[in-house]
């Protein structure tokens, strides 16, 4: 008897789905780090150095103090009521446990929530938003979510109904979105950033990709944009994020806005406006624009990636409209307590006057300017010919090669999208300040042989 289930029989939107940041190239490093630790000094390289997805704290960055002593006693409450608790936890972190409990039914972290989140937290991610933008927020519009991926799933979900329905996304995009999209069953609709401009969007490239998708049946229902961009790192100009909203208003479509990056821009002339702030600024209000911001616990200088927390935001959206989002979160009960705390305190960090307030600070500028400190590849035609060879794409040909030489793992652009015949590799800047030097030297050495065997 053939098998009940074969690749052959398995859902075609599983099939067609990629995730190019946990893809083939990680699968083979995985595989190099086993061979070194069971054949230890069999490969040029003696440890595997992961830049190709942010997951800081697996490459040594320490967690927030402040937000892990929070944790700590809403996890066990019973430490409040010791006395040495006083001598080993700040005051402002006790009394914000103390603050957070107090909203939790029966102080139970470990207990389902409402499908939203804990409503005392949302208010206090409320509360955030509104003194980061200026404008009010409201509570009921917050939706906890286990990082910001289940939040975007949740909108694809929402909004596709079959392959008729389109989503404009950025290319390059963090390929979250364009596996969302394959695993609900709609059409990724491509708008290129443009590279000679600093992947800067233009309205126009926007217009062309939505008229070309229309004259093809499509339904386009929403515009996705990464700001400040992943992979391409790039923030916004305040006028083009008016453009951006306007743009979205006149063509009936739904502004979906990642912004999880939002604390990680390392130039002095660039700001972070949220697009909420942006609508809201040019005298768009609730009923003028649906409007879905996302943001993560996993980014920023929190880097807490393993605890997944996040939300989104949701304005503009009718009421039985917000009740279908609601149901599609009760379907998966909750998100979990201890990320819903996170988002929380996210928002909501010590300020000045607090008695961590000093050693908050320390450690995230510590955190920020290490980033700061730590960022285009032509391939020869002989490169790319091998590449074709070997049935791979020119820039995974390269990661692969570069896996494989050095223990560096980098994640290819074509995993993201890209303008047809350029190439391109996504590497973080995460691992510790004191490995980068020899993360260089290895690429350096690594590149230039590469180049040197490649000559055309």
């Amino acid at each position: 008897m053939a098998p009940s289930v074969a690749v052959e029989n398995l859902n075609p939107k599983v099939l067609k789905c990629e995730y190019a940041v946990r893809g083939e190239i990680v699968i083979h490093a995985q595989r190099l780090q086993q061979q070194l630790q069971t054949q230890p000094g069999s490969l040029p390289f003696d440890e595997i150095l992961y830049c190709n997805i942010g997951n800081p704290q697996s490459l040594g960055q320490q967690p927030v103090t402040f937000f892990r002593e929070v944790l700590a006693l809403c996890d066990h409450p019973s430490l409040l009521e010791k006395e040495e608790t006083k001598s080993l936890f700040s005051a402002d972190a006790i009394s914000r446990a103390k603050r957070i409990l107090s909203t939790i039914p029966g102080r139970a972290t470990g207990a389902y929530s409402h499908s939203q989140g804990i409503k005392g937290l949302r208010d206090a991610i409320a509360a955030g938003i509104a003194l980061r933008d200026g404008f009010p927020a409201n509570a009921d519009d917050i939706f906890v979510t286990d990082g910001a991926s289940p939040g975007v799933h949740m909108m694809m979900q929402l909004l596709l109904r079959d392959e008729k329905d389109g989503i404009l996304c950025p290319i390059p995009q963090y390929p979250l979105y364009s596996a969302s999209i394959a695993l609900h069953g709609g059409t990724l609709i491509p708008y290129y950033l443009d590279e000679k401009t600093g992947w800067g969007l233009e309205i126009s490239e926007l217009k062309k990709q939505l008229e070309d998708a229309r004259s093809k049946g499509i339904d386009v229902r929403a515009l996705v944009v990464i700001n400040p961009g992943n992979p391409t790192g790039q923030v916004l100009a305040e006028d083009n994020q008016c453009d951006i909203v306007r743009f979205c208003k006149n063509e009936g479509l739904v502004l979906l806005a990642d912004e999880v990056y939002q604390e990680n821009i390392y130039v002095d002339d660039k700001k972070f406006n949220s697009f909420k702030k942006i609508a809201r600024s040019i005298g768009y209000g609730e009923d003028d624009l649906p409007l879905v911001s996302f943001q993560s616990v996993s980014k920023g200088y929190y880097g807490e990636c393993g605890k997944r927390g996040g939300y989104m935001e949701i304005t503009g959206f009718s009421a039985s409209v917000r009740e279908q989002v609601y149901k599609i979160a009760s379907v998966n009960l909750c998100s979990n307590i201890t990320g819903q705390i996170l988002a929380s305190l996210i928002m909501n960090p010590p300020k000045e006057g607090d008695e961590s307030y000093a050693a908050y600070k320390a450690e995230k500028d510590g955190i920020l300017q290490s980033l700061a400190r730590r960022a285009k590849i032509h391939l020869p035609q002989k490169a790319i010919e091998a590449a074709k060879a070997a049935k791979k794409a020119p820039d995974a040909f390269y990661a692969l090669r570069l896996l494989e030489a050095t223990g560096i793992v980098v994640v290819p652009g074509s995993g993201f999208g890209q303008v047809p015949g350029t190439w391109h590799i996504r590497c973080t800047i995460l691992p510790q300040e004191d490995k980068i030097p020899a993360v260089i030297t290895r690429f350096k050495a690594f590149h230039e042989a590469f180049m040197a065997e490649y000559r055309d």
